[in-house]
């Protein structure tokens, strides 16, 4: 791992190129002669549902299935506030990250860092992103671990101990099998499409999640396992045991303020779940002017999801509900055939959205024009297993969303969009009221009073 992380730090150091770190192609084109983003731009073709429907795909993720968990020790009323903060604070610093764009003459969010701060800010920017990546695969492959052996269990029948059953062997099987042969590929922009169907996976997941909280019963009950596929096929809702777990009738009455060991996780995962600044910038280069109303748009929709999931997931299991929803159905259902085809859906978009994310990195860390082979396979090589002995040695995805919700993701939504403003937007002076509130913008309290304006100007411009 030396040798990987001292080529990771010589090709963020000495690559002298800007690259898209969305793309999907490993072999971009460069174009040297283009030093400055130029403001004075046509407006963008894109049309505004289609925009919509992208910037939905950059913020959803697998954070939408820690929710319930982070609903379950806030509390209902305490949730809301915190999302509505969130998603808020989120909203804003894309307003920020806009304004620099047009100040800074860079639609590359690392290169913003380097014009600001210089190298140092590049490499900061450079890192959160890297983090942030890994983060997610880390969540993908956890999804891996956590719901393979359940579907294999559903078609193969009762768990005997056989290693196949093991989630952290799944996941290296997975790895070595699909998602190495994938990301080694110079090319893959085939998979493009997988971003669209894993949204499309998580709008069916959170119709079922709706669906199940009118069937599932509180205190809930334990449904038996059908042994073989056929009887799979032949139910509808599952087998329920007569005898209900004994759960204090307690835990059927929904919290509304909750504060215990695990509250401190809730903003880190709300904030892992609302991190897309990155993709914003390429995005903006197309959308141009219309850009802050599709990011409205957008945050509002994933606003209503996120707030939907949470409550229903978090209403059908209450305190028992698990860090990654999903896998708390399976302590009531063992071969319900809607969640079993969620599971596959799910399964299938997230090991197919791993090598995307590969590229992501590969790009990010050695944006070099020349191609090479030994460097790209080692590097593919030793993030794929980084990640794997994170997700076979880290406790729960909850450590995931905690960790990296804490420290990459509140870079990239807070701290650094706010640290650009202040130093590339040159027409407002320090002293003025509005560079003095995104100074304390990473301070949730500082910045309250600025976003009230902000929304304030926003729907005054509108009427």
């Amino acid at each position: 791992m030396g040798l990987i992380h001292e080529l990771t730090i010589f090709c963020l150091i000495s690559s002298p190129y800007d690259i898209d770190a969305e793309s999907q192609n490993f072999l971009p084109e460069f174009h040297l002669d283009k030093k400055k983003y130029e403001t004075d731009y046509h407006q963008g073709s894109a049309s505004f549902g289609m925009s919509v429907f992208n910037l939905g795909n950059a913020i959803m993720g697998s954070g939408i299935l820690g929710l319930s968990y982070a609903m379950a020790n806030t509390g209902i009323a305490l949730f809301v506030i915190l999302l509505v903060a969130v998603s808020i604070f989120s909203l804003y610093s894309v307003h920020l990250l806009l304004k620099t764009a047009n100040e800074g003459g860079s639609l590359v969010y690392e290169q913003l860092g380097y014009k600001a701060f210089g190298m140092p800010g590049k490499l900061a920017a450079s890192i959160s992103i890297t983090m942030q990546n890994i983060g997610a695969m880390s969540s993908y492959l956890f999804i891996v671990k956590y719901e393979l052996p359940i579907v294999i269990q559903a078609f193969m029948g009762a768990n005997n101990g056989e290693w196949y059953m093991n989630g952290d062997y799944l996941v290296i099987l997975v790895s070595i099998v699909i998602i190495l042969p994938l990301s080694l590929l110079k090319n893959l922009g085939y998979l493009g499409y997988t971003s669209g169907f894993s949204l499309l996976c998580m709008v069916f997941f959170l119709i079922v999640v709706i669906y199940k909280k009118f069937q599932i019963p509180c205190p809930y009950t334990v449904m038996l396992l059908n042994e073989t596929v056929s009887k799979i096929q032949n139910i509808s809702s599952g087998s329920i045991n007569t005898t209900a777990v004994d759960y204090n009738e307690d835990v059927c009455t929904p919290k509304y303020f909750v504060f215990n060991s695990q509250t401190v996780y809730a903003v880190p995962i709300l904030t892992f779940a609302f991190v897309c600044h990155p993709a914003i910038l390429p995005m903006y280069e197309e959308l141009k002017e219309k850009m802050q109303g599709v990011a409205n748009v957008s945050f509002l929709a994933m606003f209503i999801m996120y707030l939907l999931a949470a409550l229903f997931g978090y209403l059908t299991f209450n305190v028992h509900v698990e860090p990654e929803l999903l896998h708390t159905y399976s302590k009531v259902f063992k071969a319900d055939v809607v969640l079993l085809i969620v599971r596959l859906a799910v399964l299938t978009a997230v090991t197919l959205t791993v090598p995307v994310v590969f590229v992501r990195i590969a790009i990010l860390l050695c944006a070099s024009k020349d191609f090479s082979w030994i460097r790209h396979t080692i590097i593919t090589i030793g993030l794929l297993a980084s990640t794997n002995l994170l997700v076979i040695f880290v406790p729960t995805i909850r450590d995931i969303f905690g960790f990296i919700g804490a420290s990459a993701a509140a870079m990239l939504i807070f701290i650094l969009p706010s640290a650009f403003y202040i130093k590339l937007v040159k027409k407002e002076p320090m002293k003025s009221v509005q560079k003095i509130g995104v100074m304390s913008f990473p301070s949730p309290f500082g910045s309250i009073p600025l976003i009230c304006l902000w929304v304030l100007r926003c729907l005054l411009c509108q009427a």
